[in-house]
C-alpha cells in the first residue's frame, strides 16, 4: 500500500551507522521547480503515492528545495581512479542521498538527487545538472531495466526554472535516482588511501550486511565479499557486452559494490559492431572502448582488492596471494557468464567445447562485414525461420558471414530442437528495440530545445518492451541513417 501523503518511510542506515563517511547537506532551493517526468511504475514499486508526488509537493522534494520528513540529506565521500589516474578525494559533487526506503519487495533502496547544487565535494563545479543529460540517464536506466540488466533507475526529472551555463545556457534539471546503494569501489579507496583500516572494515561490514548478508557470519567474510563483488561485476559487464552497451566512463568511482550499472554519462549502444567503439568525447585512447570493458572491470576490482588486503589475512604476503587468486579468477567467471548468454543469443541449447570459438567467429564476421550488432541477432532467428534477407539487411557485406552460417547450421543440428521454439527463445533474449543513438538525440533535442517531450515519451514506451515486435515501430528498430555521422557523447550529469 502507498505510504501516506508524501511520507517516504525512510530508514537511513548509511547516515545512522557511518557518521563520518559523509557530510550532512541540503539542496539549493530551485527558483521554479516543475516536474517533467515521473516514473509511476517505479513509484509503485517503492510504495509511494504517485498522485501526491506528481504535484507541487513532489516537484519541491525532487528539486532539493524541500527535504521530506524523515530524510537525512548527505553528500557521500569517495575517491577513485579516473582514466587510470588516482584522485584521493572526489565525493558527491552534485548529488545528495536523501534517504533509504524499503520497497514493496522488501529491498532497501537509496533515493538520491543529482544536480541539486554545490556540496563540499564540488571542487570548482556548480553542482548543477542540465536537462539533456538528466533525460539521457532516465532513458538509459529504464532501457537497461527492461533488458534485465541490473541498474539504477530514475524516479523523476524536475526542471529548476533556471538556466545553467555549460557551453551555452541550458535548462537546469535535477534527477531523482533510485539504486540498491551508492557504495562504490572508490568509497573503499578513499579510506584505504588514508590508511584508516578501521573505517575500511566498518564499510566492508556495512556492505556485507546490506548486499551480501549470507556472508555476515563467515570466518573469511572479507575474502568471500571480494569474491561476491567480482562475480556480480562479471555478470553485469557480460550483460553489457551481450547487449552492445558501452558505459563510457568505467572509473572506479563508477563501479558499484551492489553490481548495478550507475552513472550514465557518455554511454551508448553500438550500431555497427566494433570492439574499438568509443563514444565518450574525452576517452582519447579508447581505455573504455566496448571491447575493453571486461578487462577494465578486472582492473577496477583489483583496486578494490588492494583496499581489503589488511582484512583478508593477518600476514600481508598471504593476503596478497589470496586476493590475487580471486582477481585472477575473474576472466573465467566473466567468460562463463558471457558464453551462457551468447549460447542463448545464437540459439544453442546444449553446451559444446567449441561454442566459445563459434561465438567469437560470429563477432569477427560482424566486424569484417560491418554488421549492425542488434539487428544481427534478431536476423539469425529470422534466418532460422526461412527469412534469408534479414542477414543481408544486418550486414553491410553479407559474404563475411556465409561460412559462419554453415558452421552454425551444423552446430544447431546437434542440439536436436524444433526450429520455432529455438527462434522464439532467441527473440526473448535478443532485443529488437534499443536506445538507437539517433533516436535518443532526436528525443533529447525536442525536449531541450522545443520543450516537446512527446518524442522522449514515445521512445521511452518503445524501450520498455524491447523484445516484442510491434506494428508501426519499424523505424525504432533500424540503425542510424548514413548521414548521422560519428556519434559523440559528453559527461554532463
Amino acid at each position: 500500500m502507498p505510504r501516506d501523503a508524501v511520507s517516504f518511510g525512510f530508514d537511513n542506515t548509511f547516515a545512522r551507522e557511518l557518521e563520518t563517511f559523509y557530510v550532512p547537506w541540503q539542496g539549493e532551493p530551485a527558483p521554479s521547480p516543475a516536474l517533467v517526468q515521473f516514473n509511476r511504475a517505479l513509484a509503485g514499486e517503492l510504495g509511494l503515492d504517485p498522485q501526491v508526488l506528481e504535484g507541487a509537493e513532489g516537484a519541491a522534494i525532487f528539486s532539493g528545495t524541500v527535504a521530506p520528513e524523515g530524510s537525512a540529506p548527505l553528500a557521500q565521500v569517495y575517491a577513485g581512479h579516473q582514466f587510470g589516474g588516482f584522485s584521493p578525494q572526489l565525493g558527491d559533487g552534485r548529488a545528495l542521498l536523501i534517504g533509504e526506503i524499503i520497497d514493496c519487495n522488501g529491498q532497501r533502496r537509496d533515493i538520491q538527487l543529482k544536480g541539486s547544487g554545490r556540496t563540499p565535494f564540488s571542487r570548482r563545479g556548480d553542482g548543477k545538472a542540465v536537462l539533456g543529460p538528466v533525460l539521457r540517464e532516465y532513458l538509459m536506466g529504464e532501457a537497461m531495466h527492461a533488458l534485465g540488466i541490473p541498474t539504477s533507475r530514475a524516479l523523476a526529472v524536475v526542471t529548476t526554472g533556471e538556466q545553467v551555463m555549460r557551453e551555452r545556457p541550458e535548462p537546469g534539471a535535477v534527477l531523482t535516482r533510485v539504486a540498491a546503494s551508492h557504495l562504490r569501489v572508490g568509497t573503499f579507496q578513499f579510506f584505504a588511501a588514508q590508511q584508516d583500516m578501521d573505517k575500511v572494515r566498518r564499510l566492508a561490514d556495512y556492505a556485507i550486511r546490506r548486499h551480501y548478508p549470507e556472508l555476515a557470519d563467515a570466518e573469511d567474510r572479507y575474502l568471500k565479499f571480494l569474491r561476491a563483488v567480482i562475480e556480480r561485476q562479471a555478470a553485469l559487464v557480460s550483460q553489457w557486452m551481450l547487449a552492445g552497451f558501452v558505459h563510457g566512463v568505467m572509473n572506479t568511482d563508477n563501479m558499484t559494490i551492489s553490481g548495478e550499472t550507475i552513472d550514465y554519462g557518455p554511454c551508448a549502444f553500438i550500431d555497427v559492431y566494433s570492439p574499438d567503439a568509443v563514444f565518450s568525447s574525452i576517452d582519447y585512447n579508447g581505455r573504455y572502448a566496448f571491447g575493453n570493458q571486461q578487462r577494465i572491470a578486472q582492473w577496477n576490482l583489483a583496486r578494490l582488492a588492494e583496499t581489503l588486503l589488511p582484512l583478508v589475512h593477518d600476514e600481508r604476503d598471504e593476503s596478497i596471494r589470496l586476493a590475487t587468486n580471486e582477481i585472477n579468477a575473474y576472466p573465467a567467471i566473466f567468460e562463463a557468464f558471457w558464453l551462457t548468454g551468447m549460447r542463448a543469443k545464437i540459439g544453442l541449447v546444449g553446451a559444446e567445447e567449441g561454442d566459445g570459438q563459434l561465438a567469437e567467429a560470429l563477432l569477427e564476421a560482424m566486424h569484417q562485414g560491418k554488421a549492425d550488432f542488434t539487428m544481427t541477432f534478431r536476423a539469425l532467428a529470422a534466418h532460422m525461420r526461412g527469412d534469408h534477407d534479414a542477414i543481408a539487411e544486418a550486414f553491410g557485406d553479407a559474404s563475411a558471414v556465409t561460412q559462419w552460417l554453415e558452421q552454425w547450421q551444423d552446430r544447431l543440428l546437434r542440439d536436436n530442437q524444433q526450429t520455432n521454439s529455438r527462434a522464439e527463445g532467441m527473440d526473448r533474449v535478443n532485443p529488437l528495440y534499443i536506445p538507437r543513438n539517433h533516436k535518443v538525440e532526436e528525443a533529447l533535442a525536442a525536449a531541450v530545445a522545443g520543450n516537446d517531450f512527446a518524442p522522449f515519451e514515445t521512445l521511452l514506451e518503445v524501450l520498455r518492451d524491447p523484445f516484442t515486435s510491434r506494428a508501426g515501430l519499424e523505424d525504432y528498430a533500424r540503425p542510424a541513417p548514413k548521414d548521422f555521422g560519428p556519434y559523440v557523447t559528453y559527461c554532463g550529469t
